[in-house]
């Protein structure tokens, strides 16, 4: 049996024994949520009709996550002790710490019972430390190698010294919370991460050709998403049974930039994961707009509110959010080196 078949089996089998975890874990403990009263507290800034889903269990980005390491100790464990794999412990770790960060925010919303969690200046000290840690292991690992940054599409590179790690600091963080704007209506935000997750697969498929065995917990780490996201999405799409929580999107914001880096195009994500971008522009240029003219462009952010109040379904904004971010990832992989 080839390597590459090999390595195929792996995959597949880290996505059903993450989705099956996931799965397990939802039906389970969506009850005890709901009889604990970890509901989600719907704030009147959102659409009104939003107020129907107060009380949904929130926090569910725990069981992917469950999930996740569930395939991760069945399929790599060996893979890692035996190759060394230090590049994927690195991303693993920073996306449990965006999840942590998620985590924190959750309880003091649902625990504490202060509706609006950490403040913000709290959460970016938090991500921002995580994004500085994660750079320097990367580079202590050998998982960057330079401050040249690669353009995708190219052979090129811009060299950017000092400022390298200034911007790639930044740039994560503005990553991370774009997905956790993404995440407002059922579905959205797993379902974009979720074909974004497969974009990543097929390129690290690409990647292992020439040596599969050092490709196998990468390849874990991905199908663990995919499977935990395909489990999280059975009870997340409209109407949503649990959402994911700032556990959930923050992990998940961790997950495609760490993913990024891994594959040494940090800025493909910028392109395959448009939609994240989409929704925090909208926010921004909403608040820069009314604070200027007294005007807002949107009938509300982020975008996806806005086609909510223009009369579309939360599941029509899914599909075609999902459909343009197919598009985008299927150009993201003529872009990647």
């Amino acid at each position: 049996m080839s390597d590459i078949l090999i390595l195929a089996l792996i995959f597949a089998g880290s996505i059903l024994a993450s989705f099956a975890a996931t799965v397990l874990l939802e039906k389970k403990f969506i009850p005890y949520l709901m009889r604990i009263k970890m509901g989600q507290k719907i704030l009147e800034i959102g659409p009104r009709w939003h107020k129907n889903k107060e009380g949904t269990p929130t926090m569910g980005g725990i069981f992917f996550i469950g999930g996740i390491i569930v395939s991760l100790v069945l399929f790599a464990s060996v893979s890692i002790v035996k190759t060394g794999d230090l590049k994927t412990l690195c991303v693993l770790g920073f996306m449990l710490a965006n999840g942590a960060i998620g985590f924190a925010d959750d309880y003091v919303k649902f625990v504490k019972k202060r509706n609006k969690g950490l403040s913000a200046p709290q959460k970016l000290v938090f991500q921002f430390a995580a994004a500085i840690l994660f750079l320097a292991a990367m580079r202590a690992c050998g998982g960057i190698t330079s401050t040249a940054l690669p353009l995708p599409f190219s052979d090129s590179s811009v060299e950017l010294g000092i400022f390298y790690w200034i911007l790639a600091v930044l740039f994560i963080a503005f990553t991370v919370n774009s997905t956790n704007l993404t995440d407002g209506i059922d579905g959205l935000c797993g379902s974009v991460t979720l074909v974004i997750s497969v974009f990543f697969a097929v390129v690290l498929f690409k990647f292992a050709i020439p040596d599969p065995s050092a490709s196998t917990a990468r390849l874990t780490l991905v199908g663990g998403l995919i499977g935990g996201l395909v489990g999280f999405l059975f009870y997340n799409v409209h109407p949503a049974r649990i959402f994911m929580g700032d556990t959930g999107s923050l992990f998940i914001g961790g997950a495609v930039t760490g993913l990024a880096f891994l594959v040494d195009e940090p800025l493909i994500i910028a392109i395959a994961g448009f939609i994240y971008f989409v929704e925090s522009f909208s926010v921004v240029l909403q608040v820069l707009s009314f604070k200027l003219t007294g005007k807002r462009i949107f009938k509300m952010s982020p975008i996806h509110h806005h086609f909510e109040l223009c009369g579309w379904s939360e599941n029509r904004i899914v599909v075609v959010f999902t459909a343009v971010t197919a598009l985008l990832c299927a150009a993201s992989f003529w872009g990647v080196g």
